[in-house]
């Protein structure tokens, strides 16, 4: 069964359509992130599943349930799903117990605050008032405070996107090995290509109001259907090839496998930096003509005989290549 599902949903504002037809299934106790850059209708995928915009075609099914489309309506409030916005958006006036029972029944509300307190890591933090929290402990006291009412799913609006980089990696985790435990179906919604990879089940990129694809995180980043998507998702090297009738493709660097038939009018290879490894050596012709340094790994600029320029990523060690050294090429799983 699918926690979420939308099928041919358009959706805009006054008479401006956004989503343009989007197709998306979420499975039931899995973690989805909707990926795009700012203005391609993530905000709006997100306020047509939670009930906040009636779509003008399509249906909108939550935990089996239709919620939108044919004729039916369900308002938010009857949806059974939770949202954690952007900056939590916590009541100033209410404690943190306050924040996360709002909305509960008298008769259950301390138990099921002091159940998801120790959840999120804030046992004994009941008390305590919005502003004295970080920004982390904030996110997580919204988290729980969706999850408080047991939602069939729960929406999260680029809830990280505020919190400072040392922060950012430590608290999504947090979050969602909380998901996890609770078995909550959820949608992410970001424009953070690295969040997206690292921690979704699936990945759905849209593209001006579009699911251009959707598929593993691995699956998506390694076989996109388009240059724009492979562009989009990270680093790439985008070679001019020419088909061959086994399937596989010729370019400047050999014969590689083709895993995803691009449509276009002209072949293209397209090979991440990490697929890509070079080795100091004098004879070489290929040369490296810039690096860039990022800690844990750099990233070459290396350019080859024929004057085409590529790109590869190796892990910071001792002996990497630099400027100027002429290396060897090796093509990782070609």
């Amino acid at each position: 069964m699918s926690g979420i599902e939308l099928v041919g949903v358009r959706a805009g504002y006054d008479g401006d359509e956004v989503l343009h037809g989007v197709d998306l299934a979420v499975p039931e106790g899995t973690l989805t992130a909707v990926l795009g850059a700012s203005g391609c209708g993530k905000s709006t995928l997100l306020r047509v599943t939670a009930g906040f915009l009636r779509p003008t075609a399509g249906e909108v099914m939550v935990a089996g349930r239709r919620v939108a489309g044919s004729g039916t309506w369900v308002p938010p409030e009857r949806r059974r799903v939770g949202i954690v916005p952007q900056e939590g958006a916590l009541f100033g006036h209410l404690d943190v117990a306050g924040n996360i029972g709002f909305g509960l029944p008298r008769r259950d509300r301390a138990a099921r605050v002091a159940e998801l307190l120790e959840m999120i890591g804030l046992p004994g933090l009941g008390k305590a008032r919005p502003q004295e929290l970080s920004g982390g402990m904030a996110q997580r006291v919204a988290l729980a405070r969706a999850l408080a009412p047991a939602p069939d799913v729960v929406l999260l609006d680029e809830p990280f996107s505020a919190l400072d980089v040392s922060l950012r990696a430590s608290v999504r985790t947090e979050v969602i090995a909380t998901l996890k435990q609770c078995g909550t179906t959820a949608v992410l919604v970001t424009h953070d290509q690295d969040e997206a990879l690292s921690c979704a089940d699936e990945v759905a990129v849209l593209r001006d109001g579009r699911i251009v694809q959707a598929a593993a995180p691995r699956d998506i980043y390694e076989r996109p259907v388009d240059c724009a998507l492979a562009e989009f998702l990270g680093d790439c090297n985008l070679l001019p090839a020419d088909r061959r009738a086994d399937g596989s493709l010729t370019c400047v660097l050999g014969t590689l496998p083709a895993t995803v038939p691009f449509d276009a009018a002209e072949a293209m290879a397209m090979l991440r930096p990490e697929h890509v490894q070079a080795a100091p050596r004098t004879d070489a012709d290929a040369r490296v003509t810039d690096v860039s340094y990022h800690g844990h790994d750099v990233l070459l600029s290396i350019q080859l005989p024929g004057g085409q320029q590529i790109k590869s990523r190796m892990l910071a060690a001792t002996g990497t290549p630099v400027a100027g050294d002429a290396v060897e090429l090796q093509i990782l799983g070609g």
